[in-house]
């Protein structure tokens, strides 16, 4: 049987964890590298997905995801792919403010002007998931990328899937089956598994 007669493995990460991510900020298109836990998040990430069939890893174009997925693609000995259309959500003028805060003065972040609309985000990632995954038709494809980005493309896939904290460094395990998505794991961060 061929890998598409047996559906289509899709690992959606959340990149390692920067400054900007300890902080509590907004970092959107702001781009900071992996802080020392971040950079072993995503040598964690590399080693749990080193044998899962990876052929190809792809990224939102920012460092903390070019940086986090290299780890993985250098694990898997494949190569890595910065794709604009995984890029975070843009926050605009709110970019490295302290979430809670802008939180605070607007009831929520997508209150708050000049902020990217979900939908916009979600109608350039959505399709790329496909996209990337018609290219390689054979074997798993990694996407890493963003909370911002995680949260509602696993909604919008299985709007039964509950909440999503996606956390940096954890992956999400998909697979598309005839055009359609199931969602197998959530939230799995390999840098807290012991063993």
């Amino acid at each position: 049987m061929s890998q598409q007669e047996n559906g289509q493995q899709l690992y959606l990460v959340r990149h390692g964890q920067t400054a900007f991510n300890a902080e509590g900020r907004l970092r959107g298109l702001a781009n900071p590298p992996l802080d020392e836990t971040g950079r072993a998040e995503a040598a964690a990430l590399g080693q749990y997905l080193q044998n899962k069939g990876v052929v190809a890893a792809f990224s939102s174009p920012l460092t903390r995801a070019v940086t986090t997925a290299q780890a993985i693609a250098d694990a898997a000995g494949v190569d890595s792919y910065a794709d604009d259309r995984f890029n975070d959500r843009d926050y605009g003028p709110w970019t490295g403010h302290i979430k809670a805060d802008v939180i605070a003065e607007f009831g929520s972040v997508d209150a708050a002007p000049g902020v990217e609309p979900v939908s916009q985000v979600m109608a350039r990632a959505r399709p790329a998931l496909d996209a990337v995954l018609d290219q390689y038709p054979e074997g798993a494809v990694v996407v890493v990328t963003h909370d911002a980005v995680i949260r509602p493309l696993l909604t919008e896939l299985d709007p039964e899937v509950g909440p999503v904290a996606a956390p940096t460094g954890s992956v999400n395990e998909l697979l598309r089956l005839d055009g359609a998505w199931r969602i197998q794991v959530v939230d799995l961060v390999p840098s807290t598994m012991t063993g």
